[in-house]
């Protein structure tokens, strides 16, 4: 069962990143154990630019952000837009930095899956509360 997103919520991770992108990560760069980066993509149906607020595993020199929706059925429209072009934009702190996404796979997967519960044991539970499997996005600077 995953969690309920109210209007309040809604309304959090709309203004997120301009606070964040304001303060250059001052205010609102660290959520539930994890720092917080923006990702610019694409949409693939629209063609318009999204920015999305995500937390991430540091991982190595790469990002790893989760499609986890907070356990919820469907994947959000950001995995769906980096599916389409993995070629993007981050922010983290004040730098923009130009990457490349890609799903880890097999054991890659599995050691991130577990360094991610490490920091942050909610994702076990949104892992159980769907029945999808949730995307590890690897983001490396190009």
């Amino acid at each position: 069962m995953a969690i309920a997103r109210s209007r309040g919520v809604e309304l959090f991770w709309r203004w997120h990143p301009r606070i964040y992108r304001a303060t250059g990560g001052r205010l609102l760069g660290r959520l539930a154990g994890l720092p917080v980066l923006l990702l610019e993509t694409v949409g693939r149906r629209t063609g318009a630019r999204r920015e999305t607020a995500l937390t991430y595993l540091p991982y190595g020199d790469d990002w790893v952000v989760v499609a986890s929706v907070l356990g919820g059925p469907r994947h959000p429209a950001w995995y769906l837009n980096l599916r389409a072009e993995p070629r993007v934009s981050i922010t983290v702190g004040r730098e923009r930095i130009a990457v490349t996404a890609r799903e880890a796979e097999g054991d890659h997967r599995e050691a991130i899956w577990d360094a991610l519960i490490a920091r942050s044991p909610d994702y076990a539970q949104y892992r159980d509360w769907t029945e999808r499997r949730i995307p590890l996005v690897v983001l490396t600077r190009r």
